[in-house]
């Protein structure tokens, strides 16, 4: 599937602060404050591992700025409202 068939939207965010795993097996998270987002949705926390362009590991840091991206098929999205012509 190529880029022009997906929809996306980016939205920028605020690393809030970052939560150690209690397991030593599994990643500490990373909580990101999205902008734009209602204010009872607003925090997402996703696994706090990213690769760098050097294909190592690293980390988020609290304070970080970051975008958050996504991503739909056209097949899973709708015209908008403002958008949509009358019958």
């Amino acid at each position: 599937m190529s880029v022009s068939e997906k929809n996306s939207v980016t939205l920028s965010g605020t690393v809030e602060k970052v939560i150690e795993s209690p397991f030593p097996n599994e990643p500490d998270k990373a909580q990101i404050a999205v902008e734009g987002a209602d204010e009872l949705y607003r925090e997402i926390r996703i696994e706090n591992t990213l690769t760098n362009e050097d294909g190592d590991e690293v980390s988020l840091k609290p304070g970080a700025q970051v975008e958050v991206t996504v991503t739909a098929d056209n097949a899973g999205t709708t015209e908008s409202r403002d958008q949509a012509q009358p019958a």
